[in-house]
């Protein structure tokens, strides 16, 4: 009698497990139809829900949280629930192996006195680099505080700010090339060929964050060295064309 009773006190209706989850009703209903939720016990022509629906809705609000959509989630779950926990605890030690910086709030104002941003062009031009972004009214969010300052260094160098944005909008582009070359590297050479849920054992997916968290130097060292290299290079062939002229 008294594990019955246990039994149906976590039991929940979908209105109650609307509350519980922090979901709408109009949510688990469309989760449930694309299968992303089982069907709940009826009875009396109610539908009862246990634990194992509200640790599926939340780990699905864990999965759009981190960015997944609805058709990605819906592989993970029919992979079973532990693969998406693997997952969602991989893509968060990769990311944090490549830790953003702690951004910081300005104002417009701040900002062109900063980098000399007087006119709507530069403005404009950060935003759509991603190097600083609107939060309304004249505030802005700087995600790389470090690339501001750089800015800033370079403006005290007589560098027009559009300049600096032309540099920065290169960076960007090669950086990108670089990180997608590294990230290949790393699905091709150390997760041979995929990091597909389905396939990787909990071990498995210790031993490819592990190996992640070891690629961040080795990148970082890499990139360095290339670029000291390419650097060292570009000033000697401009100095060359300097004593030519």
């Amino acid at each position: 009698m008294c594990r019955v009773a246990v039994q149906r006190s976590e039991e929940l209706t979908i209105d109650a497990l609307a509350r519980e989850s922090g979901m709408t009703v109009r949510n688990i209903r469309a989760h449930q139809s694309r299968g992303l939720l089982p069907p709940p016990e009826v009875r009396a022509r109610t539908g009862y829900y246990g634990p194992e629906h509200l640790a599926r809705l939340r780990l699905i609000q864990e999965l759009q949280a981190e960015g997944f959509n609805l058709k990605a989630i819906e592989r993970l779950v029919v992979a079973g629930e532990g693969s998406g926990r693997q997952l969602i605890d991989f893509r968060r030690a990769a990311l944090a192996a490549f830790g953003a910086e702690e951004p910081e709030t300005t104002t417009l104002e701040e900002l062109r006195t900063r980098i000399g941003a007087g006119d709507e062009r530069a403005i404009r031009k950060a935003e759509r680099l991603g190097l600083i972004r609107p939060l309304g009214g004249d505030r802005y969010e700087v995600p790389s505080p470090t690339l501001l300052r750089a800015g800033e260094e370079l403006r005290s160098m007589g560098v027009p700010t559009m300049h600096a944005l032309a540099v920065a909008e290169q960076v960007q582009r090669h950086s990108r090339a670089i990180a997608e070359a590294f990230v290949r590297l790393f699905v091709q050479d150390v997760a041979h060929g995929h990091v597909d849920p389905k396939r990787r054992t909990a071990q498995e997916w210790a031993e490819l964050t592990a190996a992640f968290d070891r690629l961040r130097p080795l990148a970082t060292e890499a990139v360095r060295a290339g670029f000291e290299q390419t650097m060292s290079a570009a000033i000697e062939a401009q100095l060359a064309r300097v004593l030519k002229g």
